[in-house]
């Protein structure tokens, strides 16, 4: 059976209500989250080698959003799975489709223990297990609420948490540049031994961590005023400024705060409290949180609109392309928050800053599977080749740096969605 055109199933424009502003709003909000706030945890045992990791995502992140840009301009109406199964038959959409709705879940799973990790910095009692596990439950929660009131809502949401978030930043980075100007900050040393291959591939993994969501305007094509315009801007803007902030303050971070001081659960409350003072630490805390919210809300929009994309081209049980009057997927809403929320209870026994490595892989690894895709169904049509070319190899590569654990999982994890694929055609 052909998979059916997007256009058939496209929605009426009266539900397209996202604008420029807010396409770039959701992507920065999606890619501006958790990752800022928590890798420079992560990645402080790569020093210097986590700087050029950042370089080569960026750029792979760049030449990505082009092709996907690209490819969006070629099909509007179509999403990005619907762009990879036009290319190579419905099969290889569901796929993509699937893991990349299995990513968001994940991602969603990662940035609420995020939220609760930097909230634990003024609420130790967050660090128990068990009570962390319920405030990341119930923050995913909170924000599902709010998407099922409508994409309006939650776009106007992701504006102003966006506005909010950069002040974190901001303070990063003034503090950052008067600890540097005048001299007050031992910035690590670069190493005499030079850059390690294995140390570059392995941070890179992690990078793309913070930057996974380029692609989210996209993934919502169906809620964008004039797709074919604003998605490729909205892309190539928020990638590109989200990129230049990551670089200069994650790795300033990294660079600049003793090693023992990165490792809690807040390293940007850690950093303004050690070259600054407590108490504006403290509320650098909670406006990460609202940060990681933000982000958290721009997910959650993508974690109904994947699965109820495939379900209207009958890639999923038909149950799932019901909508409510004003076109907000219940149904798709609801169940992925039920699927997160059973992850999370799944492993409430690990630390907080352990669980948001480990799902932090494992959200990337399985996201790069739709980047793979997207790459190539643009060699496919022919279209932007080399750029094509050299994002197929970054994902790739990312996909060898974030480990055979990781990596495999995500493989496991695409094909346990074959039998929905099966089901799905049977009932058609």
């Amino acid at each position: 059976m052909s998979h059916p055109s997007p256009a058939a199933t496209a929605a009426p424009s009266s539900s397209r209500t996202l604008g420029l502003a807010a396409c770039i709003a959701l992507v920065m909000g999606n890619m501006i989250g958790s990752g800022v706030f928590l890798l420079p945890a992560s990645l402080a045992p790569f020093g210097w080698d986590a700087v050029a990791g950042w370089v080569f995502t960026i750029a792979g992140s760049l030449v990505l959003a082009f092709v996907i840009a690209r490819l969006t301009v070629a099909m509007p109406d179509a999403n990005a799975s619907q762009m990879i199964a036009r290319a190579y038959g419905p099969l290889a959409g569901f796929a993509i489709g699937w893991i990349y709705w299995i990513s968001i879940i994940i991602t969603n799973v990662t940035i609420a223990v995020a939220a609760t990790a930097n909230l634990s910095s003024i609420m130790p009692v967050l660090t128990k297990p068990g009570l962390g596990a319920v405030c990341s439950i119930a923050f995913l929660w909170a924000m599902t609420g709010i998407n099922l009131i409508g994409a309006r809502a939650a776009g106007l949401t992701q504006i102003a948490t966006t506005c909010i978030k950069l002040v974190p930043i901001l303070v990063a980075l003034v503090v950052l540049a008067i600890i540097l100007s005048n001299g007050s900050a031992q910035v690590e040393p670069f190493p005499a031994q030079g850059l390690t291959g294995a140390g570059i591939t392995a941070s890179a993994a992690l990078t793309l961590w913070a930057l996974l969501g380029f692609e989210s305007a996209s993934v919502a094509a169906d809620k964008v005023r004039d797709p074919a315009r604003t998605i490729p801007r909205a892309t190539l803007i928020g990638t590109a400024a989200t990129g230049l902030i990551y670089l200069v303050v994650c790795s300033g971070i990294a660079l600049t705060l003793p090693a023992a001081e990165t490792q809690t659960g807040s390293p940007f409350g850690a950093f303004v409290s050690h070259y600054w003072s407590a108490g504006p630490a403290s509320f650098i805390a909670i406006f990460v949180v609202i940060s990681c919210l933000g982000a958290l809300n721009g997910w959650t929009l993508l974690q109904g609109e994947v699965p109820l994309a495939m379900a209207r081209s009958g890639e999923l049980p038909r149950w799932l392309a019901a909508t409510d009057a004003k076109g907000t997927p219940v149904r798709g809403l609801i169940l992925s928050t039920v699927l997160a929320s059973l992850m999370l209870v799944a492993n409430s026994l690990q630390g907080l800053v352990a669980l948001f490595t480990a799902m932090a892989l494992l959200a990337t690894s399985a996201t790069l599977w739709l980047y793979v895709g997207c790459a190539l169904a643009s060699l496919r049509f022919r279209l932007v080749v080399p750029a094509a070319v050299i994002g197929l190899g970054y994902a790739l590569w990312t996909l060898w740096g974030a480990g055979l654990v990781a990596s495999g999982s995500s493989i496991l994890l695409m094909l346990a969605g074959l039998p929905f694929y099966w089901w799905a055609r049977r009932g058609r």
